[in-house]
């Protein structure tokens, strides 16, 4: 077996399994899960309507690079979306269909990384874990940088050694981030750009949360912006990584893409040809409306908008949280350490978060997730109020 398995920690949501196991939530109160990022709102009805349509193409081997009306659809929402010019991202080029980032994040690592004792895979710290495994399984060492309140729980990229900078090859960042919910800057991107020149590493923007924010007329930056502002039509060494499973609420349906540097984009090419993980047709037809259509986009988000608004009134004054940049995630901090709160929290409220400190490591002996929780809205409204309500209620029953 391959030795670096041994190296590989349990999944956050093991460590939750273990962490309450045993206990005895109150049966009057039906569970209500906060834990798991999978989005619940109603998947797009024209989208099953084109996957449906297409169910003929089960016949069909599909192909690695997909149709080249997918990629023109992900090429167009991208000169869209982030302000790439006209003909910059060429579909034959630079964008590839993937079966959603997570597996994309992981293949990419393997393919990108040159072994070596002093290679370095530089990520945010609290971070997806998909980012550390990937990297100990491509043989590479994770460096993590700590993402602090007082930086806007961004990593300082400041305080990065030049050293650190010259043995790192990939270097992950997460906009809007998981489980913070902080947008990297405009300026900090165009910063990390120049950084990846001067050092010769590849940065890897995991962008899967970019279409929940909440001022309709200020999206988000990406990585794919800076490029157009700085004129870098070559996207060199930068790459994106994009999925319908938050944007649409199509989770199921394992569709995402990649796109940037062609370079670095024709080899990952050919590393997947050999991996055997081509999107079959059917779903390629039914991403190819999701991507075209921004309505139910807009939908999606006005219904999170109301779940934090809703949430965040129940929950002032008995919780030190705030609103995020984006995503749907609150990232509190909790009065005990974030263990006892989760165990607790369950067993008097049937309600289930996840510990900051599974989502982290601890680094010169500082947790960025210690004392803090991770809350995903996903439920319906009336669901997330009566668990921010059942919260409230455990955090005063516990004062008193």
């Amino acid at each position: 077996m391959n030795r670096a398995l041994d190296l590989l920690q349990p999944y956050p949501f093991e460590k939750l399994r273990a962490l309450l196991a045993g206990a005895q939530p109150p049966a009057d109160k039906k569970a209500i899960a906060l834990s798991i990022g999978e989005p619940k709102h109603r998947s797009p009805d024209f989208v099953a309507k084109a996957l449906a349509d297409n169910l003929d193409q089960l016949a069909v081997y599909p192909t690695t690079i997909g149709l080249p009306a997918l990629r023109e659809a992900i090429a167009g929402w991208c000169e869209r979306r982030f302000g790439v010019p006209a003909g910059w991202l060429d579909p034959t080029k630079h964008v590839l269909p993937v079966n959603g980032t997570r597996e994309a994040l992981f293949a990419f690592t393997q393919a990108v990384v040159d072994r070596s004792p002093d290679a370095l895979v530089v990520s945010p710290n609290p971070f997806y874990q998909i980012y550390e495994g990937a990297t100990l399984l491509a043989g590479a060492t994770p460096h993590y940088l700590p993402c602090l309140a007082e930086n806007g729980f961004n990593p300082d990229f400041d305080a990065v050694p030049a050293d650190v900078w010259q043995r790192c090859q990939i270097l992950f960042i997460c906009s809007p981030g998981n489980p913070t919910g902080a947008l990297v800057p405009l300026d900090t991107l165009k910063k990390l750009i120049a950084l990846a020149d001067q050092y010769d590493f590849v940065i890897a923007a995991d962008e899967c949360y970019s279409e929940l924010y909440f001022d309709e007329q200020n999206p988000p930056a990406g990585l794919l912006n800076a490029c157009a502002e700085l004129g870098r039509s070559d996207f060199k060494r930068c790459v994106v990584f994009h999925s319908l499973s938050k944007r649409s609420n199509l989770p199921g349906l394992r569709s995402g893409f990649v796109a940037g540097d062609a370079e670095i984009l024709k080899p990952f090419l050919l590393y997947r040809t050999y991996h055997g993980c081509a999107m079959p047709v059917q779903t390629q037809r039914a991403s190819i409306a999701a991507w075209n259509d921004e309505e139910h986009v807009r939908a999606n988000r006005v219904l999170y908008r109301e779940k934090f608004d809703a949430v965040l009134e129940v929950l002032g004054g008995a919780l030190e949280v705030e609103r995020p940049d984006g995503g749907f995630y609150l990232w509190a901090k909790t009065p005990v350490d974030d263990a006892t709160f989760t165990r607790e929290l369950f067993e008097r409220e049937h309600v289930t978060v996840v510990p900051g400190s599974y989502l982290s490591r601890e680094v010169d002996g500082v947790s960025p997730g210690a004392n803090r929780v991770r809350m995903a809205l996903v439920a319906p409204l009336a669901e997330c109020v009566e668990a921010a309500e059942r919260i409230r209620n455990y955090l005063e029953t516990r004062q008193g």
